[in-house]
């Protein structure tokens, strides 16, 4: 069985995670979603809102394991015997900073490959910051996100 891991925050997540997460899940028979439990970082929806966004975005998937996860990426693919860490990328400035970061993980973790899925055109100006950024100041963030998320948005900010 070929097990993969997409790592990220997602918060909350996109139409562009979602575009990467249903590709990638046709390439391995196994894809864990790792939500970053970061607590140096400031997140807008905590850990279980955001795995719970993702599982309500893809009801259709029957592949994928969703898990929320305070530690190494590489840690995490060691403990699940995941061999692949798969990361979307929209333009050199993500390759660059993916790059870097794959490459730490390799010296970290030997067994473990990186492979980056680019995302589809329509996707490439989504970003997470933006899409909070909107809907806090009533912006129509609505084509960029899925139903669930934009119900939770809604919620944290009424207005939107």
């Amino acid at each position: 069985m070929k097990r993969a891991m997409l790592p990220g925050s997602f918060d909350p997540p996109t139409m562009g995670h979602i575009n990467i997460i249903e590709r990638a899940a046709a390439l391995f028979d196994e894809l864990y979603i790792v939500i970053a439990d970061n607590i140096s970082k400031k997140c807008l929806f905590t850990p279980e809102e955001r795995k719970d966004m993702i599982l309500d975005s893809l009801p259709g998937i029957g592949n994928i394991r969703v898990e929320i996860y305070q530690g190494l990426t590489v840690d995490f693919a060691s403990e699940h015997d995941i061999d692949v860490i798969v990361r979307g990328v929209r333009a050199m400035n993500d390759f660059s900073y993916e790059f870097e970061l794959a490459m730490t993980n390799k010296m970290l973790n030997p067994n473990v490959d990186v492979i980056f899925i680019p995302t589809d055109p329509q996707y490439f100006l989504i970003r997470s910051s933006q899409i909070k950024e909107m809907a806090e100041f009533g912006a129509d963030f609505s084509p960029m996100v899925p139903e669930p998320v934009r119900k939770k948005l809604r919620e944290k900010f009424p207005r939107s």
